[in-house]
C-alpha cells in the first residue's frame, strides 16, 4: 500500500514571528501623548468612539511624515495631499491646514520630539449618529488625529530588502482609485500578508494590465545603463518621496523616465530601490528569488540618496 507523502504547510507560528518584523516596540514610545480631534490624551487614553467612520468603514484619510533635526519635512505637500484626499471623499468639515500644523507642532512640543520622529497624521469622517454606511449619520464633524513616534527609517538602506510580486492587484481608478490616501488598506494588506508568508520584507503589486504599480508600501524605482525608471502613477500613490527622487534626478542631471515596466524588466535591472516617508531611499536585493545583478556598476541610488539626505536638512517647517 503506498503511502501518502505528508505536505508541509507553514504554520501560524512562522508567519507572526515577531522578531522578523522591520518595525519593533520602542519603549520610548510607552508614555507619548497623542492628539485626538481638538487636544493631547495620554497613549493609554487616545481613543476614537466605536461610531467613529474610521472603526465603521476604514472611513478616514491620513499621511506618513516625517522629522529631521527640529523641522518637518514636506509639512505643505502632505496636509495639501490630506485636503484633496478628504475632498474627494466629500469630507465636511476639513480641518484648516493652519489648525493641522498646529495640532502636529503642539504634539512634537509635548513629546520633546525634534528628529527620528514619524508622525501618522489622520482625519476620520467623525462620529456616526448610528451604525450605518451613509455619510449623512456623521454629524459631530471630522476627527483629526496626530500619532507621532520615535521611530527612525524602518528598511536597512545599506543590506536591503527582498521582495515577491503579489498576486493580488493594486488598486486602479476603476475600482478604487489609489490616488486617495485613504484608510481602507486591506488591498495593500493582503499583499503584505503574501510576503510574510513567502518571508520577503514586502510585496510588489501590479496594475490590472500586469505591469508593475509599486509594494504594498512604497514606490519603486529601476535604474538600468544608466538611466532611472519608475511605473506611471496610474494604479499607485504618487509619493511625496517619489516626487523628491524625480526632482533630484532632474537637478543632477539624471535622465528618468516615467512608463509600464515589466516584472521581468525589474528582475534584469543594475539597480532596484523602493522610495518612501518610512523607508526613504531602500535598496532591493532581491526579487521572487532573482538576485539584482548591478552590472554596470550604476551608483544612482546613492547619489540620488546623498542629495535627499542633504533636502531633509536644508528644507522643512520648524517646530519652534
Amino acid at each position: 500500500m503506498q503511502r501518502k507523502q505528508k505536505i508541509l504547510r507553514p504554520s501560524i507560528s512562522t508567519f507572526n514571528k515577531s522578531l522578523d518584523m522591520q518595525q519593533q516596540f520602542n519603549p520610548k514610545n510607552e508614555h507619548i501623548q497623542i492628539f485626538v480631534k481638538d487636544r493631547l490624551y495620554p497613549r493609554n487614553e487616545a481613543k476614537v468612539s466605536v461610531f467613529d467612520s474610521s472603526v465603521q468603514g476604514g472611513d478616514a484619510v491620513w499621511e506618513g511624515l516625517r522629522v529631521y533635526d527640529g523641522k518637518i519635512f514636506c509639512l505643505d505637500q502632505h496636509i495639501d495631499r490630506l485636503h484633496a484626499s478628504a475632498k474627494t471623499l466629500a469630507f465636511t468639515d476639513i480641518p484648516t491646514k493652519e489648525f493641522i500644523k498646529e495640532a502636529i507642532k503642539q504634539t512634537l512640543k509635548a513629546n520633546d520630539m525634534r528628529t527620528d520622529t514619524h508622525i501618522r497624521l489622520t482625519l476620520t469622517r467623525g462620529e456616526k449618529i448610528t451604525s450605518g454606511m451613509d455619510p449623512r449619520l456623521n454629524q459631530k464633524g471630522s476627527c483629526l488625529i496626530v500619532l507621532a513616534e520615535f521611530k527612525p527609517p524602518v528598511y536597512d538602506n545599506e543590506t536591503g530588502i527582498k521582495l515577491v510580486t503579489s498576486h493580488i492587484r493594486r488598486n486602479s481608478p476603476m475600482h478604487l482609485d489609489s490616488k486617495i490616501h485613504h484608510n481602507n488598506l486591506l488591498n495593500n494588506i493582503l499583499a503584505k500578508i503574501e510576503a510574510n508568508y513567502c518571508g520577503a520584507d514586502a510585496a510588489i503589486m501590479l496594475d490590472n494590465l500586469g505591469f508593475v504599480s509599486e509594494t504594498n508600501d512604497c514606490n519603486i524605482f529601476i535604474v538600468k545603463k544608466g538611466k532611472l525608471f519608475t511605473p506611471h502613477a496610474d494604479a499607485c500613490l504618487p509619493g511625496v518621496t517619489r516626487g523628491n527622487v524625480l526632482r533630484i534626478a532632474g537637478e543632477l542631471n539624471i535622465p528618468f523616465v516615467e512608463r509600464n515596466i515589466s516584472i521581468g524588466e525589474f528582475y534584469n535591472a543594475d539597480e532596484v530601490f523602493t522610495t518612501g516617508t518610512m523607508g526613504e531611499l531602500t535598496p532591493v536585493y532581491e526579487i521572487d528569488g532573482r538576485s539584482i545583478e548591478n552590472k554596470y556598476g550604476s551608483d544612482i541610488r546613492k547619489q540620488i540618496y546623498h542629495a535627499y539626505k542633504t533636502l531633509t536638512q536644508d528644507e522643512g517647517e520648524p517646530i519652534e
